[in-house]
């Protein structure tokens, strides 16, 4: 047979049956073994795995090359695409020619290494390869298809902000300072503050991109560098935010859903499509279940980490807490009018003990407010001229929220850790690979 005959496929087509008789398949070889006169691979691709075989007697020169190929050395392979119903996905590739692209040495990754989770991620290059971190990413990038859809169709702009800042959006104690030109910067904490800066231009937006916190945190859920998605909206009250939060995070699960079943499967994880609008709890009510559950904190403060999680454990689908003190979030939060210490924001968490995924609130919009309140907070005005100054120009009332990629998809996979839902994280210890 001449090679031009073949047509090259993906395993995702073969297995769907959209592809021809005769394929040529380009991809890794995930995991053979020999029985007898025939060598069974399994070649994995972009798209999915596919059983092979090669027989000796029919192609010889196949069968050798499938017999001494190495696991994870890259092959093209070319042959009749046949039904078996003993092969995963019910077809199977017949070879008839079998070429090493590439072969690879002897694989690192043995079934005793990979009991260490730091040495996987050691090995963060390569077990990137493994099925469940290729799952992983697969959810992910869904996660993330679905926000640009979800903000495309409801009439938000992307924007993008620069990275190297002056002003600490989420606080001064968790800024990666650099050297910028003689000058000192900030890794970017949130885009929010120029989202709102282009509310007057677009009225709605949203940005993607990384966020830096230099964050002394050793959690399951807490990454140095993770990836944001940061949305503000003009003349949009705290309800109206709360409602794009819910809406957002529904239809990232409900692509995930209709299109990473399998994923799902190799995950191990019963992922269910949930209810709107979510629950309400307000700070007040959470509090007194962290008290129940033996995790109390004092009114003003944060959640802590195990409270969170014990709050979490009481819910089986998403939810918000409201209505935190005004101590526990940042400064440009809106207060009521009848309640001067509690602002008009919002946790987003997740269920099941994963905890928050999004905070949210409603802005100060109001130039003597905002002033008033970074006076109160001993605040450097001068950090903040430009933001202010947005006040002086037309600026509405406004809200917004930022939701991380990593720990929506750890929820949404069902992840124990982080770490696992970013290709290569960052975290107190790990900066490399």
């Amino acid at each position: 047979m001449k090679a031009g005959r073949f047509k090259l496929a993906s395993a995702a087509d073969i297995l769907a049956g959209r592809s021809e008789f005769l394929v040529e398949v380009k991809g890794w070889v995930a995991r053979k073994h020999t029985v007898g006169g025939l060598v069974f691979v399994i070649i994995r691709d972009g798209s999915g795995y596919l059983q092979a075989s090669a027989k000796k007697g029919v192609a010889d020169a196949a069968f050798d090359a499938a017999k001494g190929v190495t696991m994870e050395s890259a092959v093209t392979i070319r042959g009749e695409v046949r039904e078996d119903r003993r092969a995963p996905g019910g077809k199977e590739v017949s070879v008839k020619e079998f070429e090493v692209v590439s072969q690879a040495e002897t694989w690192p990754i043995t079934r005793t290494a990979a009991k260490a989770a730091s040495f996987l991620f050691d090995k963060r290059h390569l077990s990137i390869r493994g099925p469940k971190a290729i799952a992983t990413m697969k959810i992910r990038a869904e996660v993330i298809g679905a926000a640009f859809d979800y903000f495309r169709e409801n009439g938000f702009h992307l924007i993008s902000a620069p990275t190297f800042v002056q002003a600490a959006v989420e606080g001064g104690s968790t800024l990666f300072s650099v050297d910028y030109f003689g000058k000192k910067a900030n890794l970017s904490q949130s885009a929010q503050f120029y989202e709102e800066a282009a509310l007057p231009a677009l009225q709605k937006v949203w940005i993607f991109q990384p966020a830096f916190r230099a964050e002394k945190s050793k959690t399951a859920k807490h990454l140095t560098e993770f990836w944001m998605i940061e949305a503000e909206q003009a003349f949009a009250d705290q309800s109206v935010n709360m409602r794009v939060q819910e809406e957002l995070l529904s239809k990232m699960v409900e692509r995930v859903l209709e299109r990473r079943q399998g994923e799902l499967k190799t995950l191990g994880r019963n992922l269910k499509q949930p209810e709107l609008p979510f629950q309400r709890v307000t700070y007040d009510e959470a509090r007194a279940t962290a008290e129940k559950s033996g995790f109390g904190f004092e009114w003003g403060e944060d959640l802590p980490t195990e409270a969170e999680r014990a709050i979490s454990l009481t819910q089986e689908s998403p939810f918000f807490i409201t209505d935190y003190p005004l101590s526990a979030r940042a400064f440009y939060h809106m207060t009521y009018s009848d309640r001067p210490k509690v602002t008009k924001s919002a946790d987003l968490i997740a269920p099941e003990g994963f905890g928050e995924l999004a905070t949210g609130g409603q802005r100060i919009h109001d130039y003597k407010e905002l002033m008033d309140r970074i006076a109160a907070q001993d605040l450097p005005s001068e950090s903040f001229s430009w933001y202010l100054e947005l006040r002086k120009f037309g600026m509405p009332p406004h809200s917004g929220f930022g939701i991380g990629v990593e720990r929506s998809t750890r929820w949404i996979a069902g992840l124990k850790h982080i770490r696992s839902a970013s290709l290569f994280p960052r975290t107190l210890s790990r900066i490399s690979p």
